[in-house]
């Protein structure tokens, strides 16, 4: 494995960099489907597909070629007052695969970014008709959205958010659905019902200040992938309208097939208020994310211009022409390669193989999988369910173990998961998986 001392100008997300002094980082300088490659050619399978977002492999000849040609005829104008044929062609698709209700596309550049215009839009609202008190956003424990302020201030994990506090947003956190870590009987039918009590206590005792509340819908990534099922979703909008609070679907991770259905929302049968996307929208090959919402929200906004109603956000690449055209090209292939049928055999074979080859392990707690998205957690004990030593870093030690057998397979805490590009084959999943396995075997023993 060959590593490289980083160049003192480099800061790098997420990482203490101190840890760099004993673990130099990996220099990535090429990409061909699933495998990206260091500087001597050597291959690493992208088990996490770049952090969730390239979906059609690196380098893929439709998506370069959609870029280069739109760079050739128009690479970036102003999206303020402005529009263009890529950024028109996005929003009519968009509109098209998601329910009706949802109307309206805002584009920005981030999932933090789109988050945030959400936070906005949902308050903005509430301000334009006459409801100014409520100014409060709810999200999960365990939930994620990013990590400009505001996003962060309907986060659920205190590594992030902690030492900004003071700075933050003073909103409301409620305990999450964890099925694997559930004090209540799982074998109900109707478990989720105590599940949902938190959140509805809440609602029931705050909703006169709450605009809205924030999830990730069925699947929270970076709590360590906790699945949740549906049912937790339809009580959420229930309580919702109830209470006259907008209800914020976070599919930046999820979106685009990564959970079996285009979007999440579509398991659940539920339409929420408004609806995040980013990652894989452009096959990870440039930022862009979207905002969706209803007339609702879009009208509260119109007026003249002296009643000073717009909506005043505004990014500089937001509607990039580029990543407009590739994300349509993305598209496009979700339509001609029927990618959505073409994923399940691949991702049963994922579920299935990563059950067979960590079940039983004495520090694996539970194997879970949702779509194309497998995660193993490790546990101290399976049978308590009680963690491992955070300070022994063992997920962070499996993935140096997996980068020596050739695999990009970034840990969450102590959970390894898998959430490869679409393309893979089931020969390469079944490697992927024994070379997880086998990282795992050296750092915590048969």
């Amino acid at each position: 494995m060959t590593m490289d001392r980083i160049p003192q100008a480099l800061w790098l997300p997420v990482t203490q960099m101190k840890d760099l002094e004993e673990h130099p980082a990996l220099r990535i300088c090429s990409g061909k489907g699933i495998y990206v490659y260091n500087a001597k050619g050597k291959p690493y399978i992208d088990a996490i597909s770049s952090w969730w977002t390239n979906i059609f492999g690196h380098a893929n000849p439709r998506i370069t070629h959609a870029l280069a040609k739109q760079a050739a005829q128009l690479e970036h104008v102003l999206f303020a007052g402005v529009i263009h044929p890529p950024a028109e062609e996005l929003a009519r698709r968009l509109a098209d695969l998601t329910p009706d209700e949802l109307t309206k596309v805002f584009f920005a550049g981030d999932g933090a970014s789109a988050v945030e215009i959400a936070m906005k839009m949902s308050y903005g609202y509430r301000r334009n008709t006459g409801q100014p008190e409520k100014r409060r956003f709810v999200g999960l424990s365990g939930g994620y959205h990013g990590e400009t302020l505001g996003a962060l201030s309907i986060c659920g994990h205190d590594a992030f958010s902690d030492i900004y506090r003071p700075l933050m947003p003073d909103n409301i956190s409620v305990t999450g659905p964890d099925c694997y870590r559930c004090p209540y009987d799982r074998t109900r039918t109707d478990c989720d019902a105590e599940c949902f009590e938190p959140m509805e206590r809440t609602l029931e005792e705050r909703g006169r200040e709450i605009t809205a509340v924030f999830v990730e819908p069925l699947a929270q990534g970076a709590a360590g992938w906790r699945f949740y099922p549906p049912r937790y979703l339809h009580k959420l909008r229930e309580c919702t309208r109830h209470h006259d609070i907008h209800l914020a679907f976070d599919e930046i991770a999820v979106g685009f097939g990564r959970l079996g259905t285009m979007f999440a929302m579509e398991q659940a049968g539920v339409t929420p208020d408004f609806v995040t996307l980013s990652k894989s929208i452009t096959s990870g090959t440039l930022p862009l994310s979207v905002v969706m919402t209803t007339d609702a929200v879009y009208e509260s906004f119109l007026g003249d211009f002296t009643e000073l109603k717009a909506f005043m956000h505004s990014h500089t690449y937001m509607g990039n022409p580029l990543a407009c055209a590739v994300a349509n090209e993305t598209l496009s292939m979700f339509e001609e390669l029927n990618v959505l049928e073409t994923n399940k055999p691949k991702y049963r074979h994922l579920a299935d193989y990563a059950a067979q080859r960590f079940a039983g392990h004495r520090h694996v707690g539970e194997v879970r999988s949702l779509g194309f998205i497998t995660c193993v957690e490790l546990v101290a004990d399976p049978g308590t369910r009680t963690p491992l030593d955070w300070k022994q870093r063992t997920g962070f030690r499996i993935f140096r173990e997996a980068l020596k057998r050739g695999a990009l397979l970034r840990n969450l805490g102590d959970c390894i998961y898998f959430l490869p590009p679409y393309v893979i084959t089931q020969d390469e999943i079944t490697r992927l998986v024994d070379i997880a396995h086998a990282a795992m075997v050296e750092v915590l023993g048969e």
